[in-house]
């Protein structure tokens, strides 16, 4: 039988955040695993190609500071405005991404917190 967890036989690991502010983290990282927020272009001006590659720097960005790669993530959801930039994402996608180490992958159509946001990316990957 395995006993319940408590907080005496929980793992005290802590939990690393990284640019906190006031509604949420850019990303933390617990035990082994890279959690990214939703990143979006700093640009919403672009096409989708340019702000596909903006948002994909962001995450290399991220994931350098924890320490790993994009040929390690675990999981990736994109959410894309219209469904009629879906080749213009997997373009830029495509080339991006490390073959051979592909993550699964969902991609949604919706409306963005923001104006212009064509696409937000949220990824999860291993440390």
């Amino acid at each position: 039988m395995i006993e319940p967890r408590n907080k005496d036989t929980m793992s005290q690991q802590p939990i690393q955040r990284f640019d906190v502010g006031a509604r949420l983290s850019e990303m933390s990282v617990y035990n082994g695993v890279a959690y990214l927020a939703g990143q979006v272009p700093a640009d919403a001006s672009l096409d989708m190609r340019d702000q596909t590659r903006q948002v994909l720097a962001a995450i290399d960005a991220l994931l350098a500071r924890a320490g790993t790669d994009k040929s390690r993530l675990l999981m990736v959801q994109i959410f894309i405005t219209d469904v009629a930039d879906f080749p213009a994402l997997n373009e830029v996608w495509d080339a991006w991404v490390v073959p051979g180490h592909t993550p699964p992958r969902a991609t949604v159509e919706a409306q963005l917190a923001r104006p212009g946001w064509k696409i937000e990316i949220v990824a999860t990957a291993a440390v």
